[in-house]
């Protein structure tokens, strides 16, 4: 089911029309895709709502003040470099009979066994590109990572997903492995190379000695 979105096209473009739109609260955006581009506005707290809701790739119904209402989903946004705040939005206009590729985030779920032996769990891959109709994009993937051992890893192919969505990754690609801690790895190391240096200098101590008893021995 698609989210309602409402905007108002803007029939001025450039820097001080844009700062205008700002003014009121509002964020410029623009709409590509199919026949025409437009310039237009929106409320952000009404995208947010709608994001938050249903992810990031929502299919949104764009119901623009004189014009008829179409299929979208967000593209690309660009934020303040100071503020919490989207300064300017991409739509990117769909056909809903057609496919399209986007890229998808993957959730980790649960505690790894790794993990729970001191391992740190790295997630190679935040997000998942895939093709599929537009009402058919997910919100997440979710990849269970409970049984997931120390120095195991998990590649696109061991993700889950329904026949009618494409993965586009390579399925050998890693999305997340669990390895003892660095520093940790080192310590251990540190500690092995310092054992072993203590019983060659025990070794080469105790033949020392060996070599002292057998030249008294003799001289006796």
């Amino acid at each position: 089911m698609s989210e309602v979105l409402s905007g108002k096209i803007r029939e001025k473009t450039g820097k001080v029309a844009t700062k205008e739109v700002r003014r009121n609260g509002e964020i410029p955006a623009v709409l590509y895709g199919l026949k025409d581009n437009l310039s237009f506005s929106v409320f952000p707290g009404n995208l947010k709502d709608i994001l938050k809701a249903k992810g990031q790739n929502a299919l949104i119904d764009l119901s623009l003040e004189g014009d008829k209402q179409r299929k979208v989903i967000l593209k690309e946004f660009q934020s303040h470099p100071l503020k919490e705040l989207w300064v300017h939005v991409d739509f990117l206009e769909v056909d809903v009979s057609k496919t399209v590729k986007v890229n998808v985030d993957v959730h980790l779920i649960g505690k790894s066994a790794g993990e729970k032996m001191g391992g740190l769990v790295n997630q190679v891959l935040k997000f998942i590109h895939v093709e599929c109709l537009p009402a058919d994009i997910p919100q997440f993937v979710d990849l269970d990572v409970t049984n997931v051992e120390l120095d195991q890893v998990l590649h696109v192919s061991d993700l889950s997903l329904p026949d009618k969505i494409k993965i586009l990754n390579l399925p050998n690609e890693a999305v997340v492995s669990v390895h003892l801690e660095k520093v940790k790895e080192e310590k251990v190391e540190e500690e092995i190379a310092e054992g072993e240096t203590e019983a060659t200098a025990d070794a080469a101590t105790k033949e020392v000695s060996d070599k002292k008893d057998d030249s008294t021995k003799k001289e006796s």
